[in-house]
């Protein structure tokens, strides 16, 4: 038997990831689990030349840091206040990694990841963090698509 106690939604806050969010929001009404909510913040590419001008990219990912924990907590609120339990993580490294590692580590039954829908050349270019955590999860995994259909 499958119970589920817990959803893991990672969230870029992308018309993609609340879709998966809703299907979240689906799962938990009928078991009472807890949604688990997780922004990742991925590290700054730094450019290969400095000299055009000086940048704080530490601070820049500081900042996107802080302001992704001030959405995940608006989100949890309006969550919250719907009747679900809700916990929040934001965590900095590869999208891909953070998301397993945060699975793993909160014994999480279920993760429900939106995904883009790339394909050919753009997929080549960016790779899929769906794909990776589809490969790399340490549960089962809902992966879903803007266009899926509302039942």
């Amino acid at each position: 038997m499958f119970t589920i106690t817990s959803v893991l939604t990672p969230t870029d806050f992308s018309e993609n990831s609340m879709r998966a969010l809703e299907y979240s929001k689906e799962l938990i009404r009928s078991s009472k689990a807890t949604l688990h909510l997780i922004h990742v913040v991925e590290p700054v590419v730094y450019p290969a030349d400095w000299s055009y001008a000086q940048v704080g990219f530490a601070d820049l990912e500081q900042e996107l840091q802080e302001n992704g924990q001030k959405e995940l907590d608006k989100l949890a609120a309006q969550l919250t206040a719907e009747g679900f339990t809700v916990v929040t993580a934001v965590k900095r490294g590869r999208a891909s990694d953070e998301i397993c590692a945060y699975a793993r580590e909160n014994n999480v039954s279920i993760i429900a990841i939106g995904t883009h829908g790339r394909s050919g050349f753009e997929h080549f270019l960016f790779g899929s963090t769906t794909e990776r955590v589809l490969r790399k999860a340490p549960c089962p995994v809902l992966s879903v698509r803007l266009n899926t259909p509302k039942s």
